[in-house]
């Protein structure tokens, strides 16, 4: 007689248990997008900074140099080549971070169904 309260009493515990687990898996859904629209701002002006840093140096050097649209458009377009660069090593690094990350909810949607 003892012996079945306790077992309820137990049963009860590991329901509470097991719902607090669920709980703390399910990550917000807001927190990624607002991540991922931080993430695809920042690959935007690695771009754009790439472009105004390419342009400012060809106006510079053209403005000494008195070739006035040349070395303008060379280091606008190495400007965009290397805000494409910035912008593929930014997209490596958050692809490598990423991946252990789904990974794991990969293993925990298997270990559920």
């Amino acid at each position: 007689m003892s012996d079945e309260p306790e077992s309820d009493r137990l049963r009860e515990l590991g329901d509470r248990i097991g719902k607090m687990r669920r709980n703390i898996e399910a990550p917000p859904p807001a927190d990624e997008h607002y991540s991922l629209a931080s993430l695809a701002w920042r690959m935007v002006i690695e771009l754009v900074a790439g472009l105004g840093i390419g342009l400012a140096i060809g106006y510079g050097l053209d403005t000494l140099f008195g070739t006035r649209p040349f070395l303008m458009v060379v280091f606008l377009f190495l400007g965009f080549v290397a805000g494409v660069r910035t912008m593929l090593r930014t997209a490596g690094q958050i692809q490598s971070e990423q991946a252990p990350r789904r990974g794991a909810e990969k293993d925990r949607e298997q270990n559920r169904g």
